[in-house]
């Protein structure tokens, strides 16, 4: 497991990779993108999870571990002369799929969990909208994306009783525990991750709220492969800076200020300018009495 360039990449790699880093490499700004080559899952290591967890990892997903066991790539532009992270693209390895909720064997007997969240009351679902996950035994979810701490990306199974279907969805749980729905399948949330080029919270362009403001800056200048155009549309009510990336990251060359300093005036000009100002004070003083004298 080693950070490659573009370059050395495998075929294999490069196919896997859709060609997005040749797409980030000519982007102006970017600095520097970064591809951590990993090898592949052995298949004991899936069958072993599969068994762990009592559920079977959908075809696509197994056939993606089977190929790299996990994704990652980060990219960074030139911000002051110095590299600044900006997009990231990182699929957990088998080992690190975790249950989401799942009771901890070190946690208290009355701790509080995600369960708890649950509510009875709550509906299942809108018409329009699919059924959304549970936290309870309901629903197995397993993360496969922490999203730099914007929320998560998981793998969702929603139907576990009497056993666990082999149906699986993609979801996005945002970090006031919400879940917005993704992709049905791994392959499609996939090419929305490459895509979307690992932009700073590109999973909220799918919720109902949609991307910060300050996100909506980078996605104005990089622009996801396929992007919504009415994403990146002005409200009346907000305001968001056109930002030109060949002028943002164009190196400035600062003008010096030249400071003039006046002469030095000599020490006995200085004296002789005194003197001159102290006999000229008695003599106009003088004068103006002699004028205010009474004429006799």
């Amino acid at each position: 497991m080693e950070d490659k360039p573009y370059s050395s990449l495998k075929p294999s790699m490069d196919r896997l990779t859709l060609g997005v880093i040749r797409i980030l490499e000519t982007s102006p700004g970017v600095d520097e993108v970064t591809f951590v080559e990993k090898e592949p899952a052995e298949r004991h290591s899936i069958v072993s999870w599969e068994q762990k967890n009592s559920c079977v990892l959908p075809e696509d997903l197994k056939n993606f571990y089977l190929m790299s066991d996990g994704f990652h790539m980060t990219w960074s532009v030139k911000f002051d002369d110095n590299p600044m992270p900006l997009g990231s693209m990182v699929i957990n390895g088998i080992s690190k799929l975790s249950r989401l909720g799942g009771s901890s064997a070190y946690a208290l007997p009355n701790a509080p969990t995600l369960a708890d969240l649950e509510d009875d009351m709550d509906e299942e679902g809108d018409e329009d909208q699919p059924e959304k996950p549970h936290f309870d035994s309901r629903s197995l979810i397993f993360e496969l994306d922490p999203c730099n701490g914007n929320g998560k990306v998981c793998l969702v199974y929603k139907h576990t009783k009497p056993v666990v279907t082999p149906d699986t969805e993609i979801w996005f749980l945002d970090r006031a525990l919400y879940w917005h729905f993704l992709t049905e399948t791994f392959t499609a949330y996939y090419r929305l991750l490459i895509t979307h080029l690992g932009l700073p919270q590109w999973q909220y362009a799918f919720t109902s709220y949609g991307i910060s403001p300050q996100a909506k800056q980078w996605f104005n200048m990089y622009k996801p492969i396929t992007i919504n155009t009415a994403l990146l549309s002005e409200e009346p009510d907000s305001f968001v800076n056109k930002l030109d990336p060949n002028k943002v990251f164009k190196s400035k060359n600062k003008t010096p200020v030249i400071k003039k300093k006046l002469p030095a005036q000599p020490a006995g000009s200085q004296k002789s300018h005194a003197s001159t100002t102290t006999s000229r004070t008695p003599s106009l003083s003088g004068n103006a009495l002699r004028k205010r004298e009474p004429q006799t």
